[in-house]
């Protein structure tokens, strides 16, 4: 399908990091979103955007049923991202329960088009071992699926692929590691940049990241809306780096001294069970640093995105504009200390100038 100017279309999760890029991308095409809102979250990310807001509960199932009533196509980004939480079962009943719940709503309403975001992280690793990139035909070891967020999103986006298979029109998206303006939260990748942005990195582990603007991840969403094939996955991603480059790079955007001290696996393993220990199971408090995101941490993840380039026409910008864009966001912000934020000098940099338009950028569809 091609959305068309004045198309109702809903976006679950929009007040969120991806999802408001999402909403933002789709306004810009002259269609009138439904934004579904999780209830007492942060919405800031939608001020001032002209679109009808719903606050629903994705457990909610009559709830989603009258958001998803009369919506051409739906772009379901909720999820709960997070390393850790007391009860362990709100994993499932958001991410599992939620999206059966957006997919029956979709079967009923008629919805054209639905779009599901899943993640890299239920895809295999083991091409990494061998320095080649993993790809949606890489199927994971579930051994391997640390933490509940990857195994219920595993669940889920086999679910969907089950409802692809009895005739539902979806398509399925596996972003990256994005960056940009936004990331309220922070996500646990914006919080490694506001992190190094903050000092708090002194060192870096032998891993590898795949870098991407959440802008580019949006547009990547509606080409796959309009040109996606039913049942298919697509990674949405951008550039491998390792971690030690990334930080490199955000030196050279920031002008603040890099990491310089290599990390072993086993010390950074053995903080985040120690900080687990005592702040989670003692404490009973979200942990600094959960063992998942140590494991990710420590963990080479390096994609292949071939398959969207060539299909989609998916045109991600270099890893260095994310980066810079992520930086400067979380600045403006206020969230990096006043200490620090002295120290930050900005030095010129290639690319275009984080937060305005890239030049000559297709819109997709048009």
């Amino acid at each position: 399908m091609e959305l068309s100017s004045g198309d109702r279309v809903l976006v679950t999760g929009a007040g969120g990091f991806i999802g408001s890029a999402v909403t933002r991308a789709l306004i810009a095409r002259g269609v009138q979103v439904v934004a579904l809102l999780e209830p007492g979250a942060d919405h800031a990310n939608l001020a001032e955007l002209d679109l009808e807001r719903l606050e629903v509960d994705l457990r909610d199932g009559e709830g989603v049923d009258r958001a998803v009533k009369e919506c051409r196509a739906v772009f379901h980004v909720a999820a709960l991202y997070r390393f850790w939480a007391r009860d362990r079962r709100q994993f499932y009943d958001v991410n599992v329960g939620g999206t059966r719940n957006i997919m029956d709503a979709a079967k009923r309403a008629g919805t054209e088009r639905l779009v599901y975001t899943s993640t890299v992280g239920t895809l295999g690793l083991e091409s990494g071992k061998h320095s080649r990139p993993s790809d949606e035909r890489s199927f994971a070891d579930v051994s391997h699926l640390f933490g509940s967020y990857k195994q219920s999103k595993y669940v889920a986006e086999h679910e969907v692929l089950r409802a692809a298979a009895e005739g539902l029109p979806v398509s399925i998206i596996l972003p990256t590691f994005p960056l940009g303006p936004g990331d309220r939260a922070p996500t646990p990748t914006g919080q490694l940049i506001l992190d190094y942005l903050n000092g708090r990195v002194p060192g870096y582990v032998d891993t590898i990241l795949n870098v991407a603007h959440v802008d580019d991840l949006a547009l990547g969403q509606i080409l796959a809306l309009e040109r996606g094939a039913v049942g298919r996955s697509y990674i949405l991603g951008g550039e491998n780096y390792t971690l030690k480059r990334l930080l490199d790079t955000l030196a050279t955007v920031t002008g603040l001294p890099t990491a310089k001290l290599p990390v072993p696996r086993a010390l950074a393993l053995g903080v985040a069970h120690l900080s687990e220990f005592l702040e989670g199971s003692l404490l009973h408090r979200h942990p600094s640093v959960p063992i998942e995101a140590a494991r990710m941490s420590t963990t080479r993840m390096s994609f292949d995105d071939s398959r969207a380039r060539t299909e989609l026409g998916h045109a991600p910008r270099p890893a260095l504009e994310a980066l810079a864009a992520s930086a400067h966001w979380f600045v403006d912000q206020g969230k990096v200390t006043p200490a620090r934020r002295a120290k930050i000098t900005w030095p010129d940099y290639p690319g275009p100038v984080p937060g305005r338009p890239v030049p000559g950028r297709p819109v997709p569809g048009r």
